[in-house]
């Protein structure tokens, strides 16, 4: 029986399961987005410093100073992989029940902007040997695997049986308000980890946000894997349920003083229009405007 477990303890154990990818010597433009895995000195100076993102300005810092390659933590290699019979491609006609395919599409970009090569699969079979198949082709251009399920039908189901037959695999429930179940583990000869994602798009991108990020920037070498988090006046009223953390979408101020939490919780655009999460905790059932909130910083923007 799948366990309910906490944030933190979730994200302790999906950190065990990876480590850093071995650095080596990348050209100057090859380098750009990855992470620097050594100090670089200009005579005795310090001027960048490891674990930092290689951006623009330290291509061209490296140009000045002689060099022509820089010693890297590579840009880890991820598939993302979906799962739903009822799922359809954008672009198709719907018929019935079905749905267009929305966590591939997210999922892939959000890998993206964290700074890892990311490699798009669709099309799951329904069938565990065929699925099997699917992935161990995978394996070869993957340091990570991702793969969320449609909760509507027996995908997960599926997910969690094949994965099980390839390595060692754990299936919790997570102590998140509408969230579901995870997969993690070690599979294949190489003991590549593995992460499967509910199949609601927010859940998915949530979890993404709170377990798949850290696991990249921790592969990158990134000297910071979280995103940032402020405390902040909370300018309208919120309900949650007990027990359970929950991360309400919401919009922060310029000056990053308060934050408003976003209505329609459940559609997706409070994604895209969010700024923020407000975090709160499984003790909090309400929190009332002018409250000091958790807040943790998706992007700032500016008109």
């Amino acid at each position: 029986m799948a366990e309910h477990t906490r944030v933190d303890e979730f994200l302790t154990s999906l950190l065990e399961i990876c480590t850093p990818l071995e650095s080596f010597d990348m050209p100057l433009l090859d380098a750009h987005g990855a992470t620097l895995a050594e100090d670089i000195y200009a005579g005795d100076r310090l001027v960048m410093k490891a674990g930092s993102r290689i951006r623009s300005t330290q291509i061209g810092l490296a140009a000045s100073i002689g060099l022509d390659h820089l010693p890297t933590r590579p840009h880890p290699r991820v598939v993302v992989m979906s799962a739903g019979p009822d799922l359809v491609e954008p672009g198709k006609d719907l018929k019935g029940t079905e749905e267009f395919e929305t966590n591939s599409w997210m999922l892939t970009t959000a890998v993206r902007e964290v700074g890892a090569v990311a490699y798009r699969v669709h099309s799951i079979p329904d069938d565990e040997a065929q699925l099997q198949n699917l992935i161990e082709d995978q394996l070869v251009r993957a340091d990570l695997i991702i793969i969320s399920g449609e909760r509507h039908d027996d995908s997960f189901d599926l997910i969690s049986r094949t994965l099980s037959n390839m390595g060692e695999m754990m299936t919790v429930d997570m102590a998140i308000e509408m969230s579901g179940r995870h997969n993690f583990g070690l599979i294949g000869p190489d003991k590549t980890p593995v992460v499967t994602l509910p199949g609601d798009p927010i859940a998915s991108y949530i979890s993404f946000e709170l377990f798949v990020r850290p696991m990249i920037r921790t592969m990158l070498g990134a000297s910071t894997i979280h995103r940032p988090s402020i405390k902040a006046k909370l300018e309208k009223a919120i309900e949650s349920t007990e027990g359970v953390r929950s991360y309400i979408r919401g919009v922060l101020s310029e000056d990053g003083a308060s934050v408003v939490p976003l209505a329609n919780q459940e559609e997706l655009s409070t994604l895209s229009d969010a700024t923020a999460f407000i975090a709160v905790g499984e003790k909090d059932t309400y929190l009332k405007a002018g409250d000091k909130v958790t807040v943790v910083v998706l992007e700032r923007r500016y008109i």
